[in-house]
């Protein structure tokens, strides 16, 4: 069936304050159809891309959409962006928000529901930061989420100079250099590049053959699973047209949906089922860290 003849998940705008400076600006996507649980649903907190510096709730609108006809209840996050608020502002912003979720998981999608981070692009990368994040603050979650993840600020991939891209002057790079700051290579912000993986959520990586990010999410992929992490790792035929054609709406009806569709559904199924329906939260995946600060990696 095409993506946009599946019913439409109703959201909503609202604002949530997650005890930061100012509220956070969310949209509530409710789920549509189910994942094997009669009651409860997984709950995704979504980040969409932009490679760092663009995009909001509206360019995320498919890939939140394509979770929610997964069958979650999604809450999308506009996050900060770079260069006006870099590093650490977006992962700041949306740990706030996955807190604040913890509190109103039950409200939300159900009592013992379990959460999810998600992304594309670079909100893949905060997906993949905000997971390293809650380990070392003993957050459980049930998994992670990553499309076409951009998670190498080194740029040096055959896929991007297949694509033409990782010059100096391309938009990845100037999303790079405005989202790092002075921060360096941390942990949290390429993780990629991070010395510690063990113990983070189980991860769900898709690229497609065609992306320029295909070969920093398959290396991300065997990193996690050279730590001890279950992965799921799924390499789409092209053409896919990502990480560009997952911010527009269109993209739901290309061949691919049919494809990571199920595999998005069996992924959070699995998780949720590891997340018994107890009114006490449980550990749904790993060993999670002592409380650390934030350099920890």
């Amino acid at each position: 069936m095409n993506a946009l003849t599946l019913p439409t998940a109703a959201w909503r705008d609202t604002l949530v304050d997650a005890g930061l400076d100012a509220p956070l600006a969310v949209r509530i996507h409710a789920a549509v159809g189910g994942c094997g649980a009669a009651v409860r649903r997984p709950l995704v907190l979504h980040l969409p891309g932009g490679a760092f510096t663009d995009g909001d709730l509206d360019s995320g609108l498919p890939t939140a959409r394509l979770l929610a006809q997964s069958g979650a209840v999604v809450v999308s996050l506009d996050y900060p962006k770079a260069p006006a608020q870099p590093f650490p502002a977006a992962l700041q912003a949306a740990g706030a928000l996955l807190r604040w979720l913890r509190r109103a998981r039950t409200r939300l999608a159900g009592a013992g529901t379990a959460l999810w981070v998600a992304g594309e692009e670079a909100g893949a990368n905060l997906a993949a930061g905000l997971a390293l994040w809650a380990r070392d603050q003993g957050l459980p979650l049930a998994g992670q989420v990553l499309l076409s993840p951009l998670l190498d600020p080194c740029m040096a991939t055959a896929s991007l100079r297949e694509a033409g891209q990782g010059c100096a002057d391309c938009a990845i790079a100037r999303g790079w250099a405005a989202y790092l700051g002075r921060q360096g290579d941390h942990p949290y912000a390429a993780p990629l590049h991070a010395a510690r993986l063990a113990h983070v959520a189980p991860a769900l990586v898709a690229v497609g053959e065609d992306d320029p990010l295909r070969d920093e999410g398959l290396a991300y992929a065997h990193a996690l699973q050279a730590a001890g992490v279950a992965v799921q790792t799924h390499r789409l035929a092209g053409p896919t047209g990502w990480p560009q054609a997952l911010s527009r709406l269109s993209c739901l009806q290309a061949p691919w949906v049919a494809e990571l569709r199920p595999v998005l559904q069996a992924f959070l199924a699995e998780g949720l089922a590891r997340c018994p329906p107890v009114r006490r939260a449980v550990r749904c995946a790993g060993r999670p860290a002592p409380e650390a600060g934030p350099s920890a990696a």
